[in-house]
């Protein structure tokens, strides 16, 4: 399989002279791209304060820039520094960043809303993916593309109905907005039938609790920090090869590893380990996510495929216009009512997901990345059903939407939630003053203890279970903790573990919490 190709017609030095191990070429466009790489990372820390730029467009931009300049030496044949399959993104580039999301994710704002997530995740992909699909078979006929086949707008449906998380991850805050963030990029994580959901969750846990098990009973600590780092990383990885390997969903997999490993695993570590692999999963995160977004601004130059569609400009403006139409149309029919469904089943008004809450939901979902550029290239660049016409016109107006909504959604994301939503923030409750009491607990499981110390006329088991109707979520979570503290933590570890090793963890505060 080959993964990174070097685009040799760069000039004529790149084909001259070579190593026995890599070619002057190779080198010449590797050295290219990093320093492509360092500048982004560099004007990104020069725009930080800058409300409408952040480093998914200055990186496309700066792409789309070095595009165009390949283009010119080139003389308008090819584009790229670099080539690769979309084996080097979903095999190298997108298991990093899906496992630092689910590793830094707030976990209590995860699972508090995990019902809404729920609904919006499959229900409402499952919409969206009906009104693209369908919108797309009645409309592009309209446009002149007529030689798609029903599998065809099958995919083009699945592609764009799924929020991009990597999109998402660059400009919400899980500090600003928790709840947004997790709805918003859980949209991505849960798009997936019941099967996968459950099955690959299952393995993520699995190799998230081994890992933790390993990682406590042998004390790698005692003689290498590099051993326990090093662990952690294979383990997540593993976790989704074997996904893929049993034709799971990678993805989420890899997310409930994190988010295992988090809870478990990071405080079985010693306390540089800890610090080592916090910055180093987000590290490694970022540098993906740039080299991604950098890469796409120069595909979207790609010269041979713009060449094999044969399309007019009025044609790739109007499909590529459809489909983003397709693609806001489709979002609002689910995000709109499920807020409003899940509404009329919350009681109280400050668990409510406001009008501004439902349309930053709405609006932060809307942009799409390098996971749907790979998509349709998986779709349509090895289609033998599609002519290579249609194909290259989907991949090309795929490119465009894709632009538009990283470039235009992307830069008004952050500005809006600071105008619709912090500027009319409602003050902070603690997540204490919403929880049941103590005593109300006791009541609601009869282990108040001995009914002689009750009053006269104690609580009914109606009354209980209409507390556990009206509080599910803190109720799961209370009986989650005891069970955590009383039957996983003491095999698994986590927080508050220590192990009887010098520099061992100390029961530090959970950080990822």
């Amino acid at each position: 399989m080959t993964v990174v190709e070097t685009i040799e017609v760069l000039s004529p030095v790149l084909q001259g002279s070579s190593s026995s191990f890599l070619s002057t070429g190779t080198i010449i466009a590797l050295t290219g791209f990093f320093a492509l790489l360092c500048a982004c990372i560099v004007i990104g820390h020069l725009l930080e304060e800058n409300l409408w730029a952040n480093e998914s467009i200055i990186s496309l931009v700066l792409g789309l820039c070095s595009g165009l300049v390949v283009l010119l030496v080139t003389k308008f044949e090819n584009s790229h520094i670099l080539t690769f399959s979309e084996d080097l993104f979903f095999l190298y580039l997108l298991p990093p960043i899906i496992f630092n999301a689910g590793f830094q994710v707030k976990k209590k704002q995860f699972f508090k809303n995990f019902t809404t997530i729920f609904l919006f995740g499959v229900f409402g992909t499952m919409i969206s993916f009906c009104i693209i699909s369908l919108g797309a078979y009645f409309l592009f006929k309209r446009v002149g593309v007529a030689n798609l086949n029903i599998q065809d707008y099958l995919a083009i449906g699945a592609i764009l109905s799924a929020t991009d998380s990597v999109c998402t991850l660059q400009v919400l805050s899980q500090d600003e907005t928790p709840l947004l963030y997790s709805i918003v990029f859980a949209l991505k994580l849960l798009g997936t039938f019941l099967y996968l959901f459950f099955t690959s969750t299952a393995l993520g846990i699995a190799a998230g609790l081994i890992s933790a098990f390993i990682i406590k009973t042998l004390y790698f600590g005692r003689h290498s920090t590099d051993r326990e780092v090093a662990l952690m990383m294979l383990m997540a990885y593993l976790s989704y090869m074997l996904a893929e390997l049993f034709n799971l969903s990678g993805i989420l997999t890899i997310f409930f590893c994190g988010i295992v490993m988090s809870h478990y695993t990071w405080h079985n570590v010693t306390e540089s380990s800890r610090i080592t692999t916090k910055h180093a999963f987000a590290t490694i995160s970022f540098i993906a996510e740039t080299f991604l977004f950098l890469y796409v601004g120069m595909d979207a130059l790609d010269i041979e495929k713009w060449k094999e569609s044969k399309a007019s400009a009025g044609t790739s403006l109007a499909v590529s216009s459809t489909l983003l139409a397709l693609v806001l149309v489709g979002r609002a029919a689910f995000v709109f009512p499920i807020a409003n469904i899940t509404n009329l089943m919350k009681k109280r008004e400050n668990t409510k997901i406001e009008f501004r809450q439902q349309f930053i939901i709405w609006w932060a979902g809307l942009m799409r990345g390098a996971v749907t550029i790979a998509l349709s290239y998986n779709q349509f660049a090895s289609s033998d059903d599609t002519s290579m016409q249609d194909s290259a016109l989907m991949i090309t107006c795929t490119i465009i939407v894709v632009l538009f909504s990283t470039v235009v959604f992307g830069s008004i994301t952050k500005p809006l939630i600071g105008a619709v939503l912090l500027r009319h923030a409602k003050p902070t409750i603690s997540d204490a003053t919403d929880l049941p009491s103590q005593e109300d607990l006791n009541i609601l499981f009869l282990e108040s203890g001995d009914s002689s110390e009750q009053t006269n006329n104690p609580p009914t088991r109606k009354n209980s279970l209409r507390l556990l109707i009206s509080n599910p979520t803190y109720t799961v979570h209370y009986w989650w903790r005891k069970f955590d503290d009383k039957c996983m933590r003491p095999v698994f570890g986590g927080r508050g573990f220590v192990p009887f090793v010098p520099s061992s963890p100390t029961g530090a505060r959970d950080e990822t919490s």
